[in-house]
């Protein structure tokens, strides 16, 4: 027998989790008249979007069209078509294409959604239909004082990438830094940043311009409170309920007592997908570390949507290209033993860094996708081996650029040596020694880098080619922005491993987010976003920001459908 809830909650959209797709379907149904509840698991709100780059994926955009970037409406379809094979014939890609800019838009005229573009941001590959630019978007920064007592329930950056706290970015923001040594004007911005920092968290405890993810994430939490959504911390739901085959509310579970919530036009699954599920992971990411798999989303992110929508008859889809959105991580010793992954996204393609196997020989362009870079990895190590490298810098390239959580000048690397977590050689023999890699195979893999690197080329692997390699490097290095030579000690290494930044396997949904039942209808009530939703990419990673444009398109597209209001796009479906 179910022991009897503490308090009773009327709602007509109750939301699990509070990461941008499900807060982005909260300010929606909300904006329309709905009576709307968000139950987060953890103590704090954000999810993994609190800790992502916050980058949307979004052709044709608002801000590119202002921009006059305006590329024939069917060329992300086509690109989507190289990228996807039969993956291509989605009914959701239409819906998401359609949705996209209108999303975009909405937040901004309707919610405290401010954009940046990435009208300079190209597509990860060179299939036709790739872009350049113009298809991404990101929050612009934000005054975290904007949410007043609320700033405590904001899940802060993640630590081991953040300077004390406080993200850094956009882009211009992250240039200053590394420039802050070289140019006077950089160094007065970092200073005034710097002090900005230190007064926050003498004065707030914490930093109050936030960037990134967390930028994303707390203009849309002041958006939901500015519209009246209840938001209720520290409460997983234990149970789905229903009538008939209608999921018509939930329990939660808290440290007060359960809570019985009553939705009457439904329940948005958005938790954040399975990241530190071990037994999914063992079944479903064996590629990408299974069971050992580190993955850098929260972890309170455990496919709790996913187990509840099961109950239900959900079916979750899982074989997709990968289940995992693969980036390489290395694992920075957290409190009580316990280690944090710190995903190396910016690092990998900056002049005078290149990867290795433990064998000590290069496996793909270090300017590569991240997810690109661990499917390298992977196809590099030997069947049922652990695919695990090396990222190894010169000392100038360390000290510019930073390895990993070792930080760049001026930043001591005394307790990042300490650790473990760096490695340190005079020479690159002594270097190769610490990683246990064989004899003479780094140097052998470094004289032939540094000859072509030299001149600006990799005839191997290409880097610095491409337009996302490019981007990804440093624009005003010569002749190649992503290559130098590794040429003078002492020579470092940071220890990488599979992780992710979330997961692409996930429900079954329809072109509205309703989750599909074993027969392929939608089942009654139900819906999920985000994570929690199977991957319309098939668990291919075209371009950056393919996680959070989705989530965020399907949860504006399933808020409007709650609060019964059209929805555009190719669709006949009308409400259940």
């Amino acid at each position: 027998m179910q022991p009897e809830a503490k308090r009773i909650l009327e709602c007509d959209v109750l939301v699990v989790g509070s990461g941008a797709a499900g807060l982005t379907a909260a300010v929606t149904a909300s904006h329309f008249g709905s009576r709307v509840v968000v139950a987060e698991k953890a103590p704090v709100f954000g999810g993994t979007s609190a800790w992502s780059g916050g980058w949307l994926w979004i052709p044709r955009n608002p801000l590119a069209l202002a921009a006059g970037i305006h590329e024939p409406p069917g060329e992300a379809m086509r690109y989507l078509r190289g990228e996807l094979g039969n993956r291509a014939g989605d009914p959701r890609l239409p819906m998401f294409l359609a949705n996209g800019p209108e999303m975009v838009q909405f937040l901004q005229d309707h919610a405290a959604l401010r954009w940046i573009d990435g009208n300079r941001v190209p597509d990860f590959h060179e299939t036709p239909g790739a872009r350049t630019g113009g298809r991404s978007v990101s929050a612009a920064p934000y005054d975290a004082r904007e949410l007043g007592s609320w700033i405590g329930k904001l899940r802060p950056p993640l630590g081991v990438v953040s300077l004390w706290g406080a993200g850094i970015g956009p882009a211009s923001d992250m240039r200053h830094f590394f420039d802050a040594l070289r140019k006077p004007a950089s160094a007065f911005y970092v200073g005034r940043r710097v002090a900005g920092i230190a007064r926050d968290r003498l004065l707030h405890g914490r930093p109050m311009r936030l960037a990134n993810g967390n930028a994303l994430v707390a203009r849309l939490l002041r958006s939901a409170l500015d519209k009246g959504v209840m938001l209720i911390d520290s409460a997983p739901v234990v149970e789905l309920l229903q009538e008939g085959e209608r999921v018509v509310g939930a329990r939660l579970s808290g440290p007060d007592g359960e809570t019985l919530v009553r939705a009457s036009a439904g329940v948005v699954l958005a938790s954040g997908g399975f990241p530190h599920d071990p037994e999914r992971l063992e079944r479903w990411a064996a590629v990408a570390g299974g069971r050992e798999h580190r993955s850098a989303a929260p972890r309170s992110n455990t496919g709790d949507g996913l187990r509840l929508a099961e109950t239900v008859g959900a079916r979750v889809e899982a074989g997709l290209a990968s289940n995992v959105a693969m980036a390489p991580v290395s694992l920075v010793a957290g409190p009580n033993g316990a280690s944090i992954a710190f995903p190396h996204l910016v690092d990998r393609a900056k002049p005078g860094i290149i990867a290795v196997t433990p064998g000590g020989r290069r496996f793909v362009s270090e300017a590569d996708s991240y997810h690109d870079f661990m499917a390298a990895l992977a196809a590099a190590t030997p069947q049922g081996a652990y695919p695990t490298g090396w990222l190894i810098a010169d000392h100038k390239a360390q000290r510019r650029w930073g390895l990993g959580w070792a930080k760049p000048f001026p930043f001591p690397l005394g307790r990042a040596l300490r650790s473990g977590y760096l490695k340190r050689g005079r020479d690159i023999t002594e270097l190769a020694q610490a990683c246990s890699i064989p004899e003479g195979a780094l140097e052998a893999t470094l004289a032939r880098f540094n000859q072509g690197a030299a001149q600006g080329v990799d005839p191997d692997f290409h880097r610095g080619e491409s337009p996302y390699n490019k981007v990804q490097g440093d624009d005003r290095h010569r002749p190649n922005p992503s290559l130098a030579p590794l040429a003078k000690g002492p020579f470092y290494a940071v220890r990488i491993v599979p992780g992710s930044l979330g997961t692409f396997g996930g429900l079954r949904t329809d072109t509205l987010a309703r989750v599909l039942g074993a027969g392929g209808d939608p089942i009654p009530g139900l819906f999920a976003v985000g994570a929690d939703m199977a991957s319309i990419m098939g668990g291919h990673y075209p371009a950056g920001g393919i996680t959070l444009g989705p989530g965020m398109t399907f949860g504006y597209i399933a808020g409007r459908f709650l609060a019964g209001q059209p929805v555009t796009g190719p669709t006949r479906e009308c409400r259940t």
